[in-house]
């Protein structure tokens, strides 16, 4: 009798503990554990413009044109100035390094 009690105590703890693992149909506890989603993305509302709000200035300068371009220019103003070609040399060579 004590022994049956011994079993029935045995088994009841053996079931209790089988009892809390879970498992989804066709599984078995030596299958590794299903990875979970990743979280949705964040979904940020823009802020929208004030049509009475100040303008913020720009304060990013423009970039400087290559020195061909500046050159080119410089002759191209030269030349409609009525400038000879050693005078439009003279003038395109100060004119492409001080221009932006």
């Amino acid at each position: 009798m004590k022994r049956s009690l011994i079993v029935a105590g045995v088994l009841l703890w053996a079931m209790g503990a089988a009892s809390a693992q879970i498992l989804a149909p066709g599984r078995s506890t030596w299958d590794p554990p299903v990875p979970q989603p990743p979280p949705p993305p964040r979904i940020e509302v823009p802020a929208i413009p004030r049509m009475d709000a100040p303008t913020q200035p720009s304060l990013r300068s423009r970039p400087r044109s290559s020195f061909g371009d500046r050159v080119s220019r410089c002759l191209d103003e030269a030349a409609a100035a009525g400038l000879n070609q050693a005078e439009r040399a003279a003038y395109s060579r100060s004119c492409a390094n001080h221009r932006d």
